[in-house]
């Protein structure tokens, strides 16, 4: 050995050799002959030839002798327990632990149960010339004739996840990965008009998009978007996930068994999968999600939970079950569940009519096969009856629904309230004119004692009901239950804040969890509905992306209402701006990023969201800065709470006008509510061919004059007077990523409106 090392390393050609065949031999490992075989005692794979995949035989069950065969993940970046299952081969079949999975001789894939004698999944593809297999590098595993041309392929029969690159087309299901009655009746289904649609049997619950008629395919992008896209690859419809654009590895979109389509995405530093988007926000929301145990709702901690308010307490059954439908001889009655909204599943199929509530009640009433009804106004007066015992559904406070279940009345002649009135016990008033020195003196010591006793349990009770505060406010944002939107009181807001003792700005105070992790509190008009600030914190709470702040909690009560967000530690972005000390920490690539990183936000609310959500008042100082200057962008979505009917209050017009006043405000350093005249300014300046002079002086690193001239056209196109001319966010965005050009706009003569108005009309925002 001590001569051989030598020679190899001074021998190019030999080393050249050695090279090539160590790839020469992945890449044969990799392609699969026919007559290839697996088998669930060898316990082989077949591999993708950059090892992130493995093609094998997995156990699908708690049941020790059913296996299944399909492609997981390999990577050795993930760990043994989180390489997750992407495809099967059959969908749910099993097979015995005897079991094998060839390539054919003649050219099939067959899963052969031996235990059984029979084939249970094949790909019928004996007539297609096949001459070998391969395991890609992307996750399909292809079957190659003899021209290397792809004949069947594992991306074509999806399971229940779709890998970036994987379309699914019309007509095309995802199902989960589940043998629960319940759960595998939830598909994900694309329909004739291009939508995508998560169904629970044939009920629809969630939906992408308009109808189309366009020949449309779904498929999962490598840089986190789940799009809809037409036959010339332009998307038409596009959903992106919290880490769109970040540079991930591995991603993959998944219809879990709780009915719900979410994206996730392998993160390295806690070495685990993260959901990073989910069709739909509201679980309770997904039809049947508690099944036969009763209605969904959230807890306090604003987890979702199943509860059975209408079992019967004399039932054994762990089922939440209505009584059967029965005539009742003595009458019917309904007893009221407000906020609730009910649905039979088993069948599925309740009688829905126009009514007002007073006929929606009396037709169950008069109905012996009626079990409950659900009347709902939004817009339309609906009465929903189900006669059906295997009833579901959903409570929220923001629902207008009000449900009623029906019972029987029944009379007893025999029964009759017991009297547990006794007679006063007879007392004599004895009177004594005596004085007792020796009493009166015990009296006294006696009442100090008694004093001393109760001040020093007033005292131990208030100490342990702040410590019970204290407790309660670090396990709300410590707790298992901790993910979700959290319910504070006003005593547990004061205990985080220190009594308000830090103000950041008007109404915005800083408070510190257990954990030591700030917080921005923010203090709301406390004359807002309750009703109406809950359903609005619901909406925000649901509503997650990179570049907004994101809403963690929050306190309703009778006069005190407030907002709990994430904290930002380098404060807002008009601080920079404004102070020349902070001004030198924005160079011009940051200042670039911000612009995007803002874009970016506004554009997920404004097509992203289950609802339209217009900011209404975007401003630097709604932009904060986190420790990495990653720009994030906050108070969207408050004009619901000052009096708009819902988050489309304002237009996204008034949203991209206020984006192109902040770049402006950005690149020039100039604060345009002290400036009046700074967009005409500027667009004079850029039009005289003196761009340079409207980027600010206090920038000391290089300017790259072609993306200033991209940004100062933006800006110019977004302060336009005619709405209609304006960009929408999503060509912003792809402006500033440098995917589309821009052509020079003409004069904004939105900028000469009066600022004064600009400026009272905000000031009314805020307040």
């Amino acid at each position: 050995m001590s001569f051989q090392e030598p020679f190899l390393l001074h021998s190019p050609f030999l080393l050249c050799i050695s090279i090539g065949l160590l790839l020469l031999f992945r890449v044969v490992v990799s392609q699969i002959p026919l007559g290839s075989k697996l088998s669930v005692v060898e316990n082989d794979f077949w591999f993708s030839s950059n090892g992130d995949f493995a093609l094998g035989f997995f156990n699908s069950s708690d049941q020790p002798n059913q296996f299944s065969v399909g492609i997981r993940y390999n990577s050795k970046l993930i760990t043994a327990a989180k390489q997750t299952v992407v495809w099967v081969a059959g969908g749910d079949a099993t097979v015995g632990n005897q079991s094998y999975f060839q390539l054919s001789q003649n050219g099939e894939l067959v899963l052969f149960d031996s235990s059984k004698g029979f084939t249970v999944w094949t790909t019928k593809t004996r007539l297609l010339s096949v001459a070998s297999a391969f395991l890609q590098d992307d996750g399909n595993f292809v079957l190659l004739n003899e021209r290397k041309d792809v004949v069947w392929q594992s991306f074509d029969t999806p399971s229940n996840t779709l890998l970036p690159g994987q379309k699914l087309y019309v007509f095309s299901t995802l199902r989960p990965a589940t043998t629960d009655p319940l759960s595998s009746s939830y598909s994900l289904y694309m329909n004739s008009l291009g939508q995508l649609l998560l169904r629970w049997d044939s009920i629809a619950y969630w939906k992408s998009g308009r109808p189309s008629h366009l020949n449309l395919s779904a498929v999962l992008t490598s840089n986190g978007t789940f799009q809809l896209m037409d036959q010339n690859l332009e998307p038409v419809w596009s959903a992106f996930g919290e880490d769109h654009g970040d540079s991930v590895k591995f991603r993959f979109l998944r219809l879990d068994a709780d009915g719900n389509l979410r994206l996730y995405s392998w993160v390295k530093a806690s070495r685990s999968w993260r959901s990073v988007w989910q069709a739909v926000e509201n679980q309770c929301s997904v039809f049947a999600t508690c099944g036969e145990q009763g209605i969904c709702l959230f807890n306090a901690s604003a987890s979702p939970v199943c509860k059975c308010p209408f079992k019967s307490t004399s039932s054994a059954s762990t089922k939440c079950l209505f009584p059967r439908s029965q005539e009742c001889d003595s009458g019917a009655d309904l007893v009221e569940y407000e906020h609730m909204l009910l649905y039979g599943i088993y069948p599925a199929n309740d009688s829905i009519f126009q009514s007002s509530l007073r006929q929606c009640k009396l037709a169950c009433i008069h109905d012996p096969q009626c079990s409950a009804v659900t009347f709902t106004n939004d817009g339309t007066a609906q009465c929903r009856m189900m006669t059906t015992q295997y009833v579901s559904g959903y409570s929220d406070p923001w629902l207008s629904s009000v449900s009623f279940t029906r019972k029987c009345l029944y009379t007893d002649p025999l029964a009759a309230k017991p009297n547990f009135t006794k007679s006063p016990p007879s007392f004599r008033l004895v009177q004594s004119n005596r004085l007792c020195i020796p009493c009166q003196i015990g009296a006294g010591s006696g009442t100090v004692v008694v004093f001393i006793v109760i001040q020093f349990g007033i005292g131990i009770f208030l100490y342990r009901r702040r410590k019970s505060i204290r407790r309660r406010a670090a396990l709300a944002f410590t707790g298992p239950n901790s993910k979700g939107l959290l319910m504070l009181s006003f005593s547990e807001i004061k205990e985080l804040s220190a009594n308000f003792k830090y103000q950041l700005g008007p109404k915005m105070f800083k408070g510190m969890r257990a954990d030591n992790q700030p917080i921005a509190i923010k203090k709301m008009d406390a004359t807002i509905a309750e009703r109406k600030f809950r359903s609005a914190v619901s909406k925000i709470g649901n509503i997650h992306h990179k570049n907004l702040v994101k809403l963690e909690g929050y306190c309703c009560e009778l006069n005190h209402k407030y907002l709990v967000y994430e904290f930002a530690k380098n404060g807002s972005l008009e601080k920079y701006i404004q102070d020349s000390k902070f001004c030198g920490k924005l160079n011009w690539r940051k200042r670039v990023d911000i612009c995007l990183s803002v874009a970016r936000a506004l554009f997920y609310l404004h097509t992203e969201c289950r609802e339209f959500v217009s900011h209404g008042n975007l401003k630097c100082g709604n932009v904060v800065l986190d420790e990495d200057f990653e720009a994030k962008v906050t108070d969207f979505g408050l004009g619901i709470f000052h009096g708009g009917a819902s988050f489309n209050w304002v237009p996204a017009a008034k949203d991209v006008e206020d984006f192109g006043k902040m770049v402006l405000m950005l690149v020039s350093g100039r604060y345009q509510e002290v400036e009046e005249n700074v967009c005409e300014w500027a667009y004079k300046e850029w039009m005289e061919g003196n761009a340079e002079r409207i980027v600010d002086q206090r920038i000391d690193s290089e300017v790259d004059p072609q993306k200033l001239e991209r940004m100062l056209r933006l800006v110019f196109w977004c302060l336009q007077t005619d709405e209609h001319m304006r960009p929408s966010m999503g060509e912003v965005v792809m402006v500033l990523e440098g995917t589309s050009t821009v052509d020079p706009p003409p004069p904004p003569f939105a900028c000469r409106r009066p600022l004064d108005d600009e400026e009272s009309s905000e000031s009314a925002l805020e307040n």
